[in-house]
């Protein structure tokens, strides 16, 4: 029992001894460490030549601050140089590899085209017996779009009949003209028409006359030529004022103003095409295509070439389905009339319809109809030929179109008292062609 009570005493005494030294080993080095920063405040390795060397070193740096100015400037004019030369190099490289990526995406969007379209369209099929094998004639039409233009939307879903109507473009220099044109189309009774208007004037006057009109947002590009534009800078405004009219879904009778309606067209339209139009063919052969041969005698036996030859589609009254390749006609033509601007809209509209594809060119893929030319009538079918003919003159054509003459409204005027007050002598004062 007494051996236990005297461990705890022990260990007491241990603990004491060992705190004992180090309080005093904490003296010792306090009382050391006071002697050393007494004796010696700058430490054992302080060298006392290192301001004189620090401020050497400065004065080398300072003395030839001119030149180096000089110089820097120098430098960095040329970095600058190199810099800009750098950055044009790089515009153009990344130019290069938009337009060489553009190329590749339209390369592979034409890579299996005709697959593509059998898969969209229907499942492919065999082949049928020899002579009753047909291809597509009649694209599908595009899926409306509204918000492209809401306010026409509105518009047209008053307007149109069946989602067609008629479309003319009109400025203040073919006012008189114009008014002949919706007067006729009134008389007939046809309810599905539209003027739009280049101008305020012709905004006030289809709407004083109960005429449908459309006044287009302002466009600087388009208003410049439709305030003072001639009949063929109007003219070649439809391409893209139409564009619009396709996306929303709509067919449409464009129509140039200088023509004279008797029957309603609509019931005389075929629908089978993207584009179906009149010609300025005055017979079956310039209206409808005929094989022209061409004689070269310097080649001898192969002196005769065949060509195929027909008159144009006249761009002033043709009936447009809204369908890729139509308005992929549209934009074509627009394009180049904005690029070429001494180019005749008309030109441009046959040439995209009918150039076919070749090395540098891809030709449009549209399905194309020449309309009836005794139907629907040129100015020069009427005056060199029908009204001289008996039997000819008895028909009733549902337009007829004054492009052939610059005579227009008097020959207008002239027109109307023929087919519709009966006057037969009507049209006897005008030449076949122009004075």
């Amino acid at each position: 029992m007494s051996g236990r009570r005297d461990a705890p005493l022990m260990r007491n005494n241990t603990q004491s001894i060992f705190k004992s030294r180090i309080a005093i080993a904490i003296a010792i080095g306090v009382f050391f460490g006071g002697v050393f920063a007494f004796f010696f405040p700058n430490g054992f390795f302080f060298v006392s030549s290192s301001a004189p060397i620090l401020s050497h070193r400065l004065a080398k740096s300072i003395s030839p601050v001119g030149s180096a100015e000089c110089e820097s400037s120098e430098t960095i004019n040329l970095l600058k140089s190199e810099f800009i030369a750098a950055s044009e190099r790089n515009t153009d490289l990344k130019k290069q590899i938009r337009d060489l990526t553009q190329r590749l995406q339209l390369a592979e969007q034409g890579k299996d085209h005709a697959q593509k379209q059998v898969l969209v369209l229907g499942d492919q099929k065999k082949a049928g017996p020899f002579g009753f094998v047909k291809g597509l004639r009649t694209n599908p039409i595009v899926a409306p779009d509204e918000s492209v233009n809401p306010r026409l939307a509105k518009l047209l879903e008053k307007v149109a009949v069946r989602k067609e109507l008629i479309v003319a473009l009109a400025n203040s220099n073919v006012k008189e003209m114009l008014e002949v044109w919706f007067t006729n189309i009134k008389r007939v009774g046809i309810p599905n028409y539209l003027v739009v208007a280049l101008d305020e004037d012709i905004t006030t006057f289809c709407e004083a006359n109960n005429v449908p009109v459309y006044k287009r947002d302002p466009d600087e590009d388009i208003d410049s030529v439709a305030r003072t534009g001639g009949n063929h800078a109007v003219s070649g405004l439809k391409f893209r004022i139409l564009r619009e009219f396709l996306q929303l879904g709509y067919g449409v009778l464009l129509s140039d103003v200088d023509i004279v309606y008797l029957q309603n067209p609509f019931d005389h339209l075929h629908r089978d095409s993207d584009v179906e139009s009149m010609s300025d063919g005055h017979d079956n052969r310039t209206a409808y295509g005929f094989n022209d041969v061409f004689d070269e005698p310097a080649m001898g036996w192969a002196r005769y070439a065949h060509t195929m030859r027909m008159w144009v589609f006249n761009s002033g009254f043709f009936y447009i389905r809204p369908t890729i390749p139509s308005i992929e006609l549209l934009d074509r033509v627009a394009g180049r009339l904005s690029r070429e601007p001494h180019s005749w809209d008309q030109a441009v509209f046959n040439e995209e319809l009918f150039f076919p594809s070749h090395p540098g060119y891809d030709g449009l893929h549209a399905a194309r109809r020449t309309m009836d030319f005794y139907l629907f009538m040129n100015s020069k079918v009427l005056f060199k030929t029908v009204r001289k003919d008996a039997a000819l003159s008895k028909l009733k054509p549902v337009i007829v179109h004054v492009n052939y003459h610059p005579d227009k409204l008097p020959r207008m005027k002239a027109v109307v008292e023929y087919y519709v007050n009966g006057k037969k002598d009507a049209l006897k004062p005008f030449p076949d062609g122009s004075d």
